[in-house]
């Protein structure tokens, strides 16, 4: 029997309300990792662009760190006061913090404390998405036919990826509106024009404040309140109660934690690694992961869907097994396609371009050494070297600083997009039914609470630590370039391990009261 015209219509609306605002905090959150290599010079000395970058990273991964004590924080209030003002909260500090960072000045003007702004800043954003995601899948579910319920929550999985999708769009169109001149577009996007996107967040969230005002309190969470049986304590109902704890841990460690890391570096380590071990341009690395996710993200509804009607749990499981299987082989295939030992080289075709930019009073010079190599294959490698030029002849440089950028052809540029399109799909697997499963195992009194902290502790620190992790364990282990993927693969495992043996296969739940 189809749902009355109105009621769809309902629920389209609240959707639609949930999405938004959820996409712009996604956006908020990830617009700094997906400008991490040009923050690394803003915010941390240059003296060590490895260190500054893991440096970055470090930061990066530590708003993902609070983001289970925001779960606590705003999962309480959520549960105490109601579903639509706690995540309408969450929203203002997250758009708010994200619009500082644009205006923190960089490490050469005020030293340590950049950076340590930057990081406080960060851990608001941690915090506030900790209390945004439990609010959005919770409204959505309790406002959904239970037959619908993967489905319909399904949409708001969508955003995180979407909100990244955004982030990368914006950068881009920042970079190339800046100057007509490439080159002079680039130079003044790394200086000053990188802070557009995250000055420009603010108006966005304007935007999304103004939906959410209009929106209601969920109904189930509205009779639970008329009738006085809301939770008086949500955490120690959810934390202290065996048989609900249990159902947390069995949450954690049989779910989320495995699709924390398959969607990190489905996302995020493939971006990172696709530019920093590849070492592909800045642009085409993005627009690789762009691409991936336009064709990749409808997966999320289908597998949403999906698991209406066969259940969520093999299909998160099926996608993390995928991963494990496949991580290596794929990333090892990136790493092919960009090799140029692989390729044949044009040597008459070669450029060098040096420039000399003399130092004041000291007879010294810096000078900038840029060579383009030719493939035959169409792939540009340009390789800048840049080195002190010395009055003295007897004095040399002991290690010049030298930098790789490479323009991939196009065949090889969509043979990466199938790859990381590859990676998505298996994102979309474990992150599309995940919303409804999580609902579903916890009462509505305490919901917010008891959903929230497993999804942000498996997300926000397994999956949110995967892009520092993975390029540590590189820099450390330099000889093997895909050792970073034995991280996600080993959490993926576990998780597999226990979601096979302890989790239910639920079909068509109903949401516990």
């Amino acid at each position: 029997m189809n749902q009355p015209t109105n009621e769809v219509q309902g629920i389209r609306r609240i959707i639609a309300a949930s999405s938004v605002g959820t996409l712009i905090e996604w956006y908020d959150f990830y617009i700094f990792g997906s400008l991490a290599t040009v923050i690394a010079t803003q915010f941390f000395p240059k003296t060590n662009p490895t260190a500054a970058l893991l440096s970055t990273f470090a930061t990066f991964a530590a708003g993902f760190i609070v983001r289970p004590f925001g779960a606590l924080v705003f999962g309480r209030l959520g549960d105490l006061i109601g579903r639509k003002y706690t995540f309408l909260l969450t929203l203002i500090i997250m758009g708010s913090s994200t619009f500082a960072i644009g205006l923190v000045p960089g490490y050469e003007t005020i030293g340590f404390a950049a950076p340590i702004l930057v990081l406080v800043l960060r851990l608001l954003q941690g915090l506030a998405l900790g209390g945004e995601y439990g609010g959005a899948a919770t409204y959505v579910a309790e406002h959904a036919p239970p037959k619908r319920r993967g489905f319909f929550t399904s949409w708001i999985q969508t955003t995180a990826t979407l909100g990244l999708f955004l982030s990368l769009g914006i950068i881009l169109i920042t970079r190339h509106s800046l100057d007509i001149d490439r080159a002079k577009s680039i130079a003044k996007f790394n200086d000053w024009g990188w802070r557009i996107p995250f000055l420009v967040s603010i108006f966005l969230v304007v935007i999304s404040v103004y939906i959410r005002l209009k929106m209601k309190e969920s109904p189930m969470y509205a009779k639970l309140k008329i009738e006085g049986k809301t939770s008086s304590n949500p955490l120690k109902e959810s934390f202290t109660h065996r048989s609900n704890l249990k159902m947390v841990l069995l949450a954690l460690f049989g779910a989320t934690m495995g699709q924390g890391v398959v969607w990190y570096t489905g996302q995020f380590y493939a971006q990172s690694f696709i530019e920093n071990i590849c070492k592909v341009d800045f642009e085409q690395s993005r627009t690789i992961l762009i691409w991936a996710i336009l064709f990749a993200t409808p997966f999320f509804v289908f597998f949403g869907g999906w698991s209406d009607r066969v259940g969520r749990k093999w299909i998160m499981m099926i996608g993390m097994l995928l991963a494990i299987i496949t991580y290596r082989p794929l990333f090892g295939q990136l790493l092919s396609i960009a090799d140029v030992n692989n390729k044949i080289e044009l040597p008459e075709q070669k450029q060098i371009n040096t420039t000399i930019n003399p130092f004041a009073h000291t007879g010294n010079s810096l000078r900038i050494v840029s060579t383009k190599h030719f493939f035959s294959d169409g792939m540009v490698m340009t390789e800048t070297k840049t080195d002190t030029a010395y009055a003295d002849l007897s004095k040399t440089t002991i290690k010049p600083d030298i930098k790789l950028s490479k323009l991939i052809s196009k065949n090889d540029y969509w043979m990466m997009v199938a790859i990381v399109f590859l990676m998505i799909i298996y994102v979309t697997m474990v992150y599309g039914p995940i919303a409804a499963f999580l609902v579903e195992m916890f009462p509505t009194k305490i919901r917010y609470t008891s959903m929230s902290l497993p999804y942000h502790i498996g997300n926000g620190i397994f999956g949110g630590l995967t892009p520092f992790i993975a390029l540590l364990l590189t820099t450390i282990y330099s000889t093997d370039k895909l050792v970073g993927l034995f991280y996600p693969m080993i959490v993926a495992g576990v998780c597999l391990l226990i979601g096979v043996l302890y989790l239910r296969n639920k079909i068509d739940s109903d949401v516990n009261d």
